[in-house]
């Protein structure tokens, strides 16, 4: 896509944030008094927290809809200008009977659940590309490698952007059937070293159950997300082509992998 970020009008981004709300209030008890939403992204990795305030008055967490998800991705890409950014963080709050409030944060580092790690940081300047003067220290501090480990295993990119809706972008050259074959093969024979029960919604196809392996595999050279096996699996979507590169240079055979190159892969994703 030419133009993966479409900028919203001001009417647009109002209608989103209603949108937003319809679908969270659909998704709760009737009789609610009030809903907070708070968004926080960086690159790939984003954190959603709501709490709804019931009949009671007592204000209790509830897991954010998938579409309200999306939607918010849709406004955070939809506001980006160039050079400028889009924000990091949003706090919606919604009360009945009247239009949204929100509170938008640009510079300065969100509350995070969970701090993402130097790649998720590096995303963000390459999806939202920043001119220097508009980088605060923190995030170009936050993007850079923070050890010899970060330099020692890389991350491949799942995806190459977001369009204006959120939705991911591939700009790959597609593998050919054997060759994708050779690769997912090897994508699936690395040893895995990080793992939890859950899934992951499917970007590529968010109105289905989440689908997409929460682990993470390597080949002591290279760590990757379960996504990026799913979604070569499910949609054909290539690896990045610096990880496809590498799987050629090694004749799609997957290296022993020792236990302190797995302990080097934990730590670049930890």
């Amino acid at each position: 896509m030419n133009q993966p970020f479409a900028p919203l009008t001001p009417q647009q981004q109002w209608q989103i944030l209603a949108q937003a709300g319809q679908v969270l209030a659909g998704a709760v008890p009737p009789g609610w008094r009030q809903m907070r939403a708070e968004y926080r992204a960086a690159g790939r990795h984003v954190e959603v927290d709501v709490a709804v305030v019931g009949p009671d008055g007592a204000a209790r967490p509830v897991p954010p809809p998938p579409p309200m998800v999306q939607l918010l991705g849709r406004l955070r890409a939809g506001m980006y200008q160039p050079g400028r950014g889009t924000w990091l963080a949003a706090v919606v709050v919604f009360d009945p009977g009247r239009p949204p409030q929100v509170d938008y944060v640009i510079d300065h580092e969100p509350r995070w659940r969970q701090v993402p790690p130097p790649i998720g940081f590096a995303d963000e300047l390459r999806f939202f590309p920043r001119a220097e003067e508009f980088v605060p220290a923190w995030l170009r501090e936050r993007a850079q490698p923070r050890s010899e480990v970060d330099t020692l295993v890389r991350s491949p990119r799942v995806y190459d952007g977001l369009d204006s809706d959120g939705r991911p972008i591939v700009r790959r050259e597609p593998l050919a059937p054997e060759e994708r074959a050779r690769v997912l093969a090897y994508l699936e024979a690395a040893p895995v070293v990080l793992a939890a029960r859950s899934y992951a919604v499917d970007e590529f196809a968010p109105e289905e159950p989440p689908s997409v392996p929460l682990n993470f595999r390597t080949d002591g050279h290279w760590v990757w997300p379960g996504a990026v096996t799913h979604y070569l699996r499910e949609h054909g979507v290539p690896p990045d082509p610096e990880l496809v590169a590498h799987i050629r240079a090694r004749g799609y055979v997957v290296p022993e992998v020792g236990e302190q190159a797995r302990d080097r892969a934990v730590a670049a994703v930890t």
